[in-house]
């Protein structure tokens, strides 16, 4: 089934794996990101799926859960423990049309970025590509020239990531309440993006930003990527530890 007419994708576009064996699903999902800039490359099976991914670098990878020889499970799991796979750390959202939350967050466990229920809409695949825009940057957990840029002095930077430290333990023991209350989450990130301004904490920022899109964009078929920002949230704490 052809394309309908969408707008050339530049060549630093994202570029986008969806694996679907749905032939009409595919079309739908590809053509969606076409639309929104992306260059996309599609695949009918686990197989195809994988190869696309090991040969070619890919900044976000769409996979469904059930395919033919291989599942997106399987593909994520073999794709991370292949240091020769151009997609090796490519963030990665699973699809499905039936996932209960106990199966849905298994999927985030297990290193998903986020998950897709099928059919979603136009919105759910725009807020999904939000993940690819930061899929290559590897920031520092903390940027001590960043920080003394903001805040002038090594004494006032090692103050503040004191400070930071203390906010941050906080927020890891209310996570889960947070992640339940929109509204309490935004306004908790707003506040925390802002001290990590002040203290350098890079990566930690760069992952409050992508949380915080998702929050304005979240529809009913998209996971918030608790995950990453989970994992980003305990390995600042750990830099900021006192040494």
């Amino acid at each position: 089934m052809p394309y309908p007419s969408t707008a050339p994708a530049t060549t630093d576009a994202p570029y986008v794996l969806v694996a679907d064996d749905d032939a009409p699903t595919r079309w739908f999902l590809g053509d969606a990101f076409r639309q929104f800039g992306a260059r996309v490359a599609l695949a009918s099976d686990g197989g195809e799926a994988q190869t696309l991914a090991r040969d070619e670098m890919f900044d976000l990878l769409v996979l469904d859960c059930r395919m033919p020889n291989t599942g997106a499970v399987d593909i994520l799991n073999n794709l991370r423990h292949d240091s020769d796979s151009q997609s090796v750390c490519s963030p990665a959202v699973a699809t499905s049309a039936e996932l209960d939350t106990n199966e849905q967050q298994a999927l985030l466990a297990r290193g998903f970025h986020a998950v897709l229920l099928k059919p979603c809409t136009l919105q759910d695949l725009q807020t999904i590509l939000t993940l690819a825009n930061t899929s290559q940057r590897c920031l520092p957990l903390l940027d001590d020239g960043m920080a003394l840029t903001t805040s002038g002095t090594p004494a006032v930077v090692q103050a503040l990531r004191g400070l930071l430290r203390q906010e941050l333990v906080t927020v890891s023991a209310e996570l889960d309440d947070l992640s339940a209350d929109s509204e309490a989450l935004e306004a908790r990130l707003h506040k925390l993006r802002s001290s990590c301004g002040f203290c350098g904490a890079a990566s930690l920022s760069e992952h409050i930003v992508s949380l915080q899109r998702h929050l304005k964009l979240a529809h009913r078929g998209v996971m918030l990527p608790l995950t990453d920002f989970r994992r980003s949230l305990l390995q600042t704490i750990d830099a900021l530890e006192p040494r």
